[in-house]
């Protein structure tokens, strides 16, 4: 937040930070970390790189995953994935996304998606699982046929999706390769894997 003159010049503002904590359970539910989501892809698009500063966690730059959000829910999903201005898979609403085909992890480039803290952890994770991670963009069409798809954010953590577009994921439930990351990741946010400490500050 911030005050200064009125208009879209902004210099000199002064800066105020407000902190606030509270309860916060699962953000896309319990049961959608056990048994997966259900995800549509929206008719709203990720911002193109070129149209703002898209690598920031910037207020104006959820304007359109609100909308996506609220178009999902009003269709009857739990979440919104959105593509990019050349239709490929960018992110959902406010996590980035995972496919998983063949025992292979893919996830998309940072080209137009927010650079997640989570992201990073579970690719590291990921890899030290013994799976391939690779960064690399991928179609709707990819997405459908995956073996397994799951979101990975600050408030989302690990949550599989079982469905998008009313098509079922792999076996249509959460599937094993997202679990395991899910369980590993929760044990080192808990600090019981020693190599991880870094990662953690304890409060």
């Amino acid at each position: 937040m911030g005050d200064s003159q009125l208009g879209l010049y902004v210099k000199d503002f002064k800066v105020r930070t407000a902190i606030i904590s509270w309860v916060w359970g699962a953000y896309l539910g319990d049961e959608g970390l056990q048994n997966g989501i259900r995800a549509k892809v929206a008719s709203y698009l990720r911002h193109h790189v070129d149209s703002c500063m898209t690598k920031g966690k910037i207020c104006g730059n959820y304007v359109n995953s609100i909308f996506a959000k609220k178009e999902a829910i009003s269709a009857g999903y739990d979440e919104a994935i959105m593509l990019d201005t050349e239709g490929y898979v960018s992110e959902a609403s406010g996590e980035n996304i995972f496919i998983v085909r063949k025992g292979k992890i893919k996830t998309t480039p940072l080209t137009s998606v927010l650079p997640g803290i989570t992201r990073s952890c579970v690719m590291q994770i990921a890899t030290d699982m013994g799976y391939e991670v690779k960064e690399e963009r991928f179609t709707r069409d990819e997405l459908y046929i995956a073996d397994e798809v799951f979101f990975t954010g600050t408030a989302a953590e690990v949550t599989p999706v079982r469905e998008v577009d009313t098509r079922a994921i792999g076996q249509g439930k959460a599937g094993p390769v997202a679990l395991g990351i899910q369980k590993k990741f929760f044990e080192v946010a808990r600090g019981m894997h020693k190599e991880y400490a870094d990662w953690l500050t304890y409060l």
